[in-house]
C-alpha cells in the first residue's frame, strides 16, 4: 500500500495547511530531507502547539454557522451541503486528517521524550494528545486510538470506543500532572522554556491547564446516566494547582508578525492576510447579534466589526443562516459585519488563544453548580461573565459586566433563572462567539442550549436537523474499509457521540 493513513512523520510540521513561512518552523538544516533521527522534542513542541491552537481557532467555521454565531454574506450564493445539514463523507474530512497529522507529531514527541527522560516534554505531549483525541471523539465518537500509530503492527488500525478513549485521556492527564509536579533542572529538558511557546516553561501553568482540561472532559460527560466524577475531582483537588483563572489564558506565540505566512492564525484567516486578502464570506448571524442587542449586551461590538460601508445607518448588519437572498438584495460583504471584531482580532502579531480563561471559569461555574466543586455557584457564574467582558477588553469591563448581569433580563439574571445549568451554558455560549465555535456545538448536543436556536432557512434542508456528528472520511472507507465497516451504518442525523444522551 503506497498511501499511509497515519504517516510516521507528518509533513504538517513543515508544510501543513496551517504552516508559516519558509523560516518560521524549519526544524532541520535541510527542510526537504527530514529524518526521524534528526527530530527532537524541542523541535517538535513549538510546531505542535502552534498547529493545535491554529486548528482550534480557525477550523470550526462550520460549527459557527450551525450554532447561530456566523452566516454567509450576501456576496455569496448558498453553501448547499453545510446549510442543508445533509453532509457526506467528504464534508470536513480535514478534521480527521488534520488532527491525525498533529497527533502523529505529538506521538513522536512523546516517544522521543520517553527515551530521553525529558519529563516536561513528555507531560506536554500527553496534554496535547488529550486535546487532539478529545476533538476527534467529539466529532466522530469511535476512532483509532490505541493502535493509531503502530505502523509496523497495525497499518490498518482498529477503532476504540469513544468512552474508553476519554477514560484513557484522563489517565494521560494524571501522568502529565505528576510529570509537571516533579522539580527538574534545565539540563533534563533542554530548551523547554524556549520551545514552550505557550507558558515559557512554567510548570505550574501546565498543571493548571492539565486540571482545566480534566474538568472539560468531565463536564462533557455530565449528562451520561450514572456518570460520577468524584474520583477525578478528588485528583484535581489533591494536585493543588487549581485551574486557569482570570487573566490566565493558555495562548501560543512563536513570533507572529505581519509577514506573509507568519501572522496570527485567527487574524490571518478572518481579518486580513499579509497580502491584503480579507474574509468576505463569514458574517454576523442575526440570531446572536439580535439576542445581544435586545439584552443590552455590548459584546457584539467586540465580536463583530462595523460594516465597512454601512447602508441605511446599519453599522452592525448580519444574515440568517441558510437564507436565500434575492439577487437585488443590496447588502453585500462590505455592508455587513465581519466576524473578526476588535475584541478578537487586535493585530497580526497577537497571541493565539488555545484555552481561554473565560471558558475555564464557565467550566468551573457549571461544576460548582453541579456540586462537583466547593464554592458559591452564583459568584463563580458572575466571575465567568465578568471575565468575558475583561477578555474582550470591553470599555469599563467590570462595570459593564455588572450592569449586564443586573439588567440583561432572564438571559443573564442568576436569581431569575429556574435552571442554573442552562443559564451558565447559555452565557458560556454568548462568551465564546468566534473564540471557541466548536464548544457551542458540543454544548448544544450535550444540554440543548441555546433552546431557541433557529434551524437553517435553506430550502434544501427538508426535515434535517443540526448534525449530531461528522461522518467518517471517505479515505477510511477506501483504505481502512474493514475496520470502519465494523462501526456500522453512520448517520449524521441520528448517530451520536457517547456523551450525547
Amino acid at each position: 500500500m503506497k498511501k499511509l493513513i497515519y504517516p510516521i512523520l507528518s509533513l504538517v510540521m513543515l508544510f501543513g495547511a496551517t504552516s508559516c513561512g519558509d523560516d518560521f518552523f524549519d526544524i532541520n538544516t535541510n527542510p526537504n530531507s527530514p529524518t526521524e533521527e534528526s527530530i527532537t522534542p524541542q523541535l517538535i513542541m513549538p510546531r505542535a502547539l502552534h498547529a493545535t491552537a491554529a486548528r482550534m481557532a480557525t477550523s470550526y467555521d462550520f460549527s459557527a454557522h450551525w450554532m447561530g454565531y456566523w452566516a454567509r454574506s450576501g456576496t455569496y450564493g448558498p453553501s448547499t451541503e453545510q446549510e442543508s445539514y445533509n453532509i457526506t463523507n467528504t464534508y470536513q474530512q480535514d478534521e480527521w486528517n488534520g488532527w491525525y497529522d498533529i497527533l502523529t507529531d505529538v506521538n513522536l514527541m512523546e516517544k522521543k521524550a520517553t527515551v530521553a527522560n525529558q519529563n516536561y516534554y513528555l507531560g506536554a505531549a500527553k496534554v496535547m494528545k488529550s486535546i487532539g483525541f478529545m476533538y476527534l471523539v467529539d466529532q466522530y465518537n469511535n476512532v483509532p486510538y490505541s493502535k493509531a500509530f503502530d505502523l509496523s503492527g497495525n497499518i490498518l488500525p482498529a477503532y476504540d470506543q469513544g468512552a474508553d478513549i476519554y477514560d484513557s485521556l484522563l489517565i494521560e492527564l494524571d501522568e502529565a500532572a505528576a510529570l509537571f509536579a516533579q522539580p527538574t533542572e534545565d539540563a533534563a529538558n533542554p530548551g523547554f522554556a524556549e520551545a514552550d511557546i505557550m507558558f515559557g516553561g512554567d510548570a505550574t501553568m501546565w498543571r493548571k491547564l492539565v486540571n482545566t482540561q480534566r474538568l472539560k472532559l468531565l463536564v462533557r460527560q455530565s449528562e451520561v446516566p450514572g456518570f460520577n466524577p468524584s474520583a477525578e475531582i478528588a485528583k484535581i483537588e489533591a494536585d493543588g494547582s487549581g485551574f486557569l483563572m482570570s487573566g490566565e489564558t493558555a495562548a501560543v506565540n512563536p513570533g507572529y508578525a505581519a509577514v506573509d505566512g507568519q501572522q496570527n492564525p485567527f487574524y490571518n484567516t478572518y481579518k486580513e492576510s499579509a497580502l491584503g486578502a480579507t474574509d468576505q464570506y463569514n458574517r454576523a448571524n442575526n440570531y446572536v447579534l439580535n439576542k445581544m442587542k435586545n439584552s443590552g449586551d455590548v459584546r457584539y461590538q467586540y465580536y463583530f466589526s462595523e460594516a465597512a460601508v454601512p447602508l441605511n445607518n446599519n453599522l452592525y448588519y448580519g444574515y440568517n443562516f441558510g437564507e436565500v437572498l434575492p439577487n437585488n438584495d443590496p447588502y453585500k460583504h462590505a455592508n455587513s459585519s465581519d466576524v473578526a471584531g476588535p475584541g478578537l482580532a487586535k493585530s497580526a502579531s497577537q497571541d493565539q488563544w488555545l484555552f481561554t480563561s473565560v471558558e475555564s471559569l464557565f467550566l468551573q461555574a457549571e461544576a460548582t453548580q453541579r456540586g462537583w466543586l466547593a464554592g458559591d455557584a452564583k459568584a463563580a457564574y458572575e466571575a465567568a461573565v465578568t471575565e468575558s467582558f475583561k477578555w474582550l477588553k470591553v470599555a469599563n469591563a467590570e462595570a459593564a459586566a455588572q450592569d449586564y448581569l443586573a439588567n440583561g433580563g432572564t438571559i443573564s439574571s442568576w436569581d431569575d433563572a429556574t435552571d442554573k445549568i442552562r443559564l451558565i451554558v447559555m452565557q458560556k455560549y454568548l462568551a465564546l462567539v468566534g473564540i471557541n465555535n466548536f464548544e457551542a456545538w458540543v454544548d448544544y448536543r450535550r444540554v440543548g442550549v441555546p433552546a431557541d436556536l433557529p434551524l437553517s432557512l435553506a430550502p434544501s434542508r427538508g426535515g434535517n436537523g443540526i448534525p449530531k456528528r461528522l461522518l467518517y472520511p471517505q479515505s477510511e472507507y477506501s483504505y481502512n474499509a474493514a475496520n470502519v465497516a465494523k462501526e456500522g451504518t453512520i448517520s449524521a442525523q441520528t448517530s451520536t457521540v457517547f456523551w450525547d444522551n
